[in-house]
C-alpha cells in the first residue's frame, strides 16, 4: 500500500510512504534536504511504523516546532489511526 501525506511547517512538501504487510519499503520526499533525506528514507526501511514514529517522533528543525523526520512520524501514525 502505498500512500501520500503533505507535511505542514518544513521545507519537503510531500511524503510518500509504501508500506508492505506492516514494514516500510519505501519512502521518497519531495522538497527538503535530498541528501538528509535520502539517508532518513534508508534508514527506516525495514522497519515498522511504531519503530520509526517512537525513534522520529518529535524532532525539531532550528526554531519550528516539527522537522522532516517529524513529519514523517506524524504521517505514520496518521496512517495508522486511518488506514486506506
Amino acid at each position: 500500500m502505498t500512500y501520500q501525506y503533505s507535511t505542514q511547517g518544513t521545507c519537503s512538501r510531500l511524503i510518500e510512504i509504501e508500506l508492505d504487510n506492516g514494514v516500510i519499503k519505501s519512502v521518497s520526499f519531495t522538497g527538503g534536504c535530498h541528501g538528509n533525506l535520502q539517508g532518513i528514507s534508508s534508514l527506516v526501511c525495514g522497519m515498522t511504523p511504531d519503530e520509526v514514529i517512537a525513534r522520529l517522533g518529535g524532532i525539531r528543525c532550528g526554531g519550528k516546532d516539527t522537522s522532516c523526520p517529524d513529519q514523517l512520524a506524524r504521517a505514520l501514525k496518521a496512517n495508522l489511526a486511518n488506514p486506506a
